[in-house]
């Protein structure tokens, strides 16, 4: 009876996967047959034109990459910042035993040492959690966070020390804050990433270093983070490239319709891959006649993804096979 079970839920198992790859190979097929034939050189090098219904995307191109690169100068320190802090410096017993431990020692020397434990652990339980929380927030909320924090509160708080009265400049939607609201949403992924990969460098090696006489964050510096490279590495990728397909949060924090230029300064407004995907699908007054441009944006938006993708695991089999020399 035992084996029939089994047999039934491996069953169960292949179908599902079979089913899930069987999606996925009719959707990427569907979108590379009448994607790949509108991926021209005008395409690619050229702004749309006659309300949406002609020309290229060069201007949405320009400003994803842009996007993505100020989201990666943002997210990936921050992220990894705290993943190191989280994972170095926070006490190993957990907040629990460490506050045990504070009140135990009522009248013995180093008790303040026991308390800054305690907080530290206080500390990364706290940030465990809102990482935990903010992993599951709804991209919208990021962008509806970002509409009040980045622009009405920091932005109208700027220019009211900067600009004259009744300029705006730091008050509006704009590459800045649009690369800030999309770290906050790929922070989650880098540092969930980072920890996993600081866990597979053996503590030995820490206790090797520190007996030797380093410090914490020498250890750290040339033990910890050359052995945990590639995954922190490819965390970031992945993180970086769910960003690059969010729409939502870049929504109310500086996407535009359409633009005739190319943003120049972190305050200007943008076009995206996939805003210019939402417009064209929803807004366009012949949505037949929009199809050849929605196929090509879309394949050109997969295939960003998928190089960064790509790029993520060849950084990591090409640092694991120096670490391995």
């Amino acid at each position: 009876m035992r084996k029939v079970k089994d047999r039934v839920f491996i069953a169960l198992l292949g179908t599902s996967v079979l089913l899930i790859l069987a999606i996925l190979v009719v959707l990427i097929a569907n979108i590379a047959y009448h994607g790949a034939r509108q991926v021209t050189w005008e395409f690619i090098t050229q702004p749309p034109r006659d309300g949406l219904m002609a020309g290229g995307i060069f201007p949405a191109i320009v400003g994803t990459a842009a996007l993505v690169i100020l989201m990666s100068v943002v997210a990936v320190p921050l992220g990894v910042a705290t993943a190191i802090y989280l994972h170095e410096y926070t006490p190993a017993e957990g907040l629990t035993l460490a506050w045990r431990r504070f009140k135990a020692s009522k009248g013995r020397p180093g008790r303040g040492r026991l308390l800054a434990r305690a907080a530290s652990a206080l500390l990364a339980t706290v940030t465990r959690s809102a990482v935990a929380n903010l992993a599951g927030v709804p991209s919208i909320v990021f962008g509806l966070f970002g509409l009040g924090f980045f622009i009405q509160f920091i932005g109208r708080n700027i220019d009211r020390v900067t600009q004259p009265p009744g300029e705006v400049l730091w008050g509006q939607g704009s590459l800045l804050w649009a690369a800030c609201t999309l770290a906050l949403l790929t922070l989650p992924t880098v540092i969930v990433a980072t920890e996993e990969a600081l866990r597979t460098v053996p503590q030995d090696l820490r206790e090797a270093s520190l007996a030797l006489g380093a410090t914490q964050w020498e250890t750290i510096r040339r033990v910890v983070l050359p052995g945990s490279l590639s995954g922190i590495l490819t965390g970031a990728i992945l993180g970086i490239s769910r960003g690059a397909g969010e729409v939502a949060p870049i929504l109310f924090t500086g996407a535009a319709y359409y633009l005739p230029y190319l943003p120049t300064d972190v305050t200007d407004q943008f076009m995206h891959l996939g805003y210019h995907v939402l417009i064209l699908s929803t807004q366009s007054p012949d949505v037949e006649a929009t199809k050849p441009l929605l196929y090509g944006t879309v394949f050109v938006l997969l295939a960003l993804t998928f190089l960064l993708n790509i790029a993520g695991v060849l950084i990591r089999t090409r640092t694991r096979s120096r670490g391995s020399r």
